[in-house]
């Protein structure tokens, strides 16, 4: 994971906690690129709904994400496996707080009940955030994600919107057996 990835989540965190305000006036929007019937869309407004999940509670540094997430996911499936319950949608990474080496998420995995007999230690049952949010594709590996980053940034100040601080990673290819640099994944900002 380069710096340059690093600095913008944290910059995107600090917008979000209101550290940082959003710039002042507005820029010159950026021009649309062409676009192909079968374009990702980038910056699509969106209505997350909540979803019941089961989640691991994880903390990582940057140098090693990719692993610290799958090896998150791993342990939900276990325990999902283990209990019968099926999926009911695609897992997501939810960035709880991030700075310049570390972070914090949920592993999640959508579920169409929660369990009776809840998880115990870093798992957990609960709901996803729901609300306004703003999508984006990412297509390629995690650690080139840096570049999808920057232009979520980017777009977020030239709209002069402001972030909550959090956000979720939706892996449309999933993480535990896609190679990693054939991953697509939206990633949704949600908006205060």
């Amino acid at each position: 994971m380069s710096f340059s990835r690093r600095a913008t989540l944290a910059l995107a965190a600090a917008w979000a906690v209101g550290v940082m305000p959003v710039l002042g006036q507005p820029t010159a929007p950026t021009p649309a690129q062409p676009k192909s019937p079968d374009a990702d869309p980038f910056g699509e407004e969106v209505t997350l709904p909540e979803r019941n999940i089961i989640y691991f509670n994880g903390t990582g540094n940057w140098d090693a994400a990719f692993e610290a997430i799958v090896d998150a996911f791993k342990t939900v499936n276990a325990f999902l496996a283990k209990q019968g319950i099926k999926s009911d949608g695609a897992p997501m990474t939810i960035y709880t707080s991030t700075d310049d080496s570390s972070f914090q998420f949920q592993a999640a995995v959508p579920v169409a009940e929660l369990p009776a007999d809840a998880p115990k230690g870093d798992l957990a049952a609960g709901k996803s955030p729901a609300g306004r949010a703003f999508k984006f594709v990412h297509r390629g590996s995690y650690d080139a994600m840096d570049s999808t980053y920057e232009a979520i940034t980017n777009y977020l100040d030239d709209k002069q919107l402001e972030a909550k601080d959090l956000f979720i990673e939706e892996y449309v290819t999933d993480p535990v057996t896609t190679p990693e640099d054939k991953l697509v994944v939206n990633i949704f900002v949600p908006i205060k």
